[in-house]
């Protein structure tokens, strides 16, 4: 087990999910985003069954940052209730650990 984690969320639209990608990046809360396009997602809201079409983000980065992370996507996002999984990196190969690792703060 590593210390690294994939944190993901979702976003209603293109703009929006490069917009959070980008702030996340540049503050150094995530190494990398990448952005699924194109997700169709079936989920209950306010007593009603939804269909949506999202983008699903996928965040690398360190256990440390991972508070700090929750916050800006909170801060940043549309949704009243943005989706924030974390789920942790078992292994990986060391340069891009290594890389995760110089990449946020």
């Amino acid at each position: 087990m590593t210390n690294k984690r994939l944190v993901l969320t979702t976003a209603s639209s293109q703009e929006e999910a490069r917009r959070l990608a980008k702030a996340l990046v540049e503050r150094r809360l995530a190494a990398c985003v990448n952005i699924v396009p194109n997700m169709n997602s079936v989920f209950r809201w306010k007593e009603n069954v939804v269909e949506s079409h999202e983008f699903l983000l996928l965040m690398k980065t360190t256990e440390s940052v991972v508070p700090k992370l929750r916050e800006a996507i909170q801060e940043l996002h549309s949704y009243d209730v943005p989706e924030c999984i974390v789920l942790p990196i078992e292994e990986g190969s060391a340069a891009y650990l290594d890389w995760i690792d110089e990449s946020v703060t």
